[in-house]
């Protein structure tokens, strides 16, 4: 029997604590631990980006961390983004109005890697650099032109706001 230990991670501000083996995934503390099922677990190898969240502001695969190597850390994950009332984000209603998904299974790693790409580089210039933004993650449904055309209009919509 391997030994546990208690993990503390806060998670979209709650404090989540849990007794768990030393290689428990921290996308598997997310989902089993904290509840929380927007991470999607898709390759398990850190390509498809399903599992991508926010681990002290910067985008990472949570299919690649231990849930211990995230002890006292900040978390986001997608069901951070909309309001408690429900209210989506803008860029969740950006991608909700240009039909950005099909199946979803692959939306919330989309959406978390845009809003990091955002915060950390800006917006992108052009369709290029949107393509180049949404190159690390995988979407088997989509033509992924939707999805470029959600990014599009989210950037749009903030320039318009600022």
């Amino acid at each position: 029997m391997m030994e546990r230990s208690v993990v503390r991670i806060t998670i979209n501000g709650e404090l989540v604590e849990a007794l768990v083996e030393p290689r428990k995934l921290l996308a598997d503390f997310i989902r089993e631990d904290a509840g929380l099922t927007g991470t999607h677990l898709g390759c398990e190898h850190g390509v498809c980006g399903a599992c991508t969240i926010l681990l002290d502001g910067v985008a990472v695969r949570s299919c690649l961390l231990f849930a211990p190597q995230a002890e006292g850390r900040e978390v986001r994950t997608v069901e951070s983004l909309a309001a408690r009332d429900g209210t989506l984000h803008p860029l969740q209603r950006a991608f909700h109005e240009t039909h950005a998904l099909q199946c979803g299974f692959c939306t919330p790693g989309f959406l978390i890697s845009v809003l990091s790409s955002f915060e950390q580089h800006g917006p992108p210039a052009d369709d290029h650099e949107i393509r180049e933004l949404l190159s690390g993650n995988i979407c088997r449904c989509t033509g992924y032109h939707n999805i470029v055309a959600a990014v599009r209009l989210y950037r749009d919509r903030l320039a318009a706001t600022a």
